[in-house]
């Protein structure tokens, strides 16, 4: 017998992982004082984006020692600098356990091709950091956005380390406490966790990353869009707004707007608990039910942005085709969209939990979730 739909929807069905779904309190309307059909170098302009800049710190606790800018790209463009722009000077270490890491390990190993050792930990779990050398350059994602799989803390990374360590931390920055003084290069967009809009990436770079810069010229050419550095200095503009290229002043307004409201909901603190909320929401259904689990292998590294589930079900001969076949049904009752896996990734369903997320939203998809699986295994059952 068909298990009946249920009654109560999602106010808002946006459970995409990149772009995400955008502050609850959104509108148009609310970007009307962007500063379009200005240049980003006329005065409003660079008011505007080192409002973003320091806005930033404040929110993140990000030590008034760091400098932070805004660069071309989103946070691929921002790891893709800080690689090419510091790495060479020493040994490297590529830590990787999903897609994106995956991605810088190739990048460094056949494009830069630096000396450097390579590590890697199957989807759902997570590299030892224990058994990193900090003594060499270290490049890792801190939450596996295809994974959702995490670092639960820095305290693997020592603070005498010899090495830098480049942290792509684009789905974990105002989710997850980041620890600045383990940290040297940190990038993130802000088209995650804040729903901000995409091609901006954001590069935060410690004292020992500066010296770094003005200290070591790579052997290979930099483009435009990746120097940091004029005359063995640091291009301080970067840092205070003067960007490298056209930036949009409509997304930068965007992004301003949310930013204010991140400190409306009690800034990191605030943002961190609404994702633990949303991200526990789904724990605890999984845990309840013998026919989906948590990707995360262990408790204490799961994502509280990037929920990544697998079906359990004995019954599923072809899992990636019922995960889809789940997914798409979701979609069309409107009341998930985006949830279907990485296509790099193990099949299952990856949903977003960061804070522009409503838990009232996660707790009334849920039901509709166990209601398209019944369905999906009725069919199974019926195709016998």
């Amino acid at each position: 017998m068909a298990t009946p739909a249920p009654a109560a929807r999602p106010a808002n069905p946006r459970f995409s992982s990149g772009p995400c779904a955008k502050i609850p309190t959104f509108s148009l309307d609310k970007l009307s004082d962007a500063a379009l059909g200005r240049s980003h170098r006329a005065a409003v302009g660079k008011t505007k984006l080192k409002a973003a800049i320091e806005t930033t710190r404040e929110i993140l606790g990000i030590p008034a020692d760091y400098r932070i800018g805004i660069v071309p790209a989103s946070d691929t463009g921002a790891v893709e600098m800080a690689m090419w722009s510091l790495l060479g000077a020493r040994k490297a270490t590529m830590v990787a356990w999903e897609s994106f890491g995956a991605g810088w390990v190739t990048d460094v190993v056949k494009q830069l091709k630096i000396d450097a050792e390579v590590k890697t930990a199957e989807y759902g779990e997570i590299v030892d950091f224990a058994d990193v050398d900090f003594d060499t350059d270290v490049v890792f994602t801190w939450n596996g956005t295809t994974s959702g799989v995490r670092l639960p803390n820095g305290e693997a990374i020592p603070a005498d380390r010899e090495g830098l360590t480049i942290c792509d931390a684009t789905s974990a920055a105002f989710a997850m406490d980041l620890p600045w003084d383990k940290l040297d290069v940190t990038t993130f967009s802000w088209q995650k966790v804040l729903g901000g809009e995409a091609a901006h990436g954001m590069l935060v770079l410690s004292p020992r990353a500066v010296e770094r810069l003005e200290s070591y010229t790579p052997a290979w050419p930099l483009p435009k869009i990746f120097r940091l550095t004029k005359g063995g200095k640091l291009i301080e503009g970067v840092f205070v707004g003067e960007t490298i290229n056209t930036p949009s002043m409509l997304a930068v307004e965007d992004y301003l707007l949310a930013l204010d409201w991140a400190k409306s909901v009690g800034g990191l603190k605030g943002l961190i608990a609404r994702a633990d909320a949303n991200a526990k929401a789904i724990f605890d259904f999984c845990e309840s039910r013998d026919w989906i689990a948590n990707l995360a292998a262990d408790p204490a590294t799961r994502s509280n942005t990037s929920v990544c589930l697998k079906f359990t079900d004995a019954r599923i001969t072809d899992g990636a085709a019922f995960a889809k076949a789940v997914a798409k049904r979701l979609e069309a009752e409107g009341v998930a969209l985006d949830v279907g896996a990485y296509r790099d990734a193990p099949p299952g369903l990856r949903i977003w939990c960061g804070g522009t997320v409503e838990t009232s939203d996660i707790e009334a998809m849920l039901p509709w979730l166990e209601w398209a699986f019944a369905a999906e295994i009725d069919a199974l059952t019926e195709a016998v």
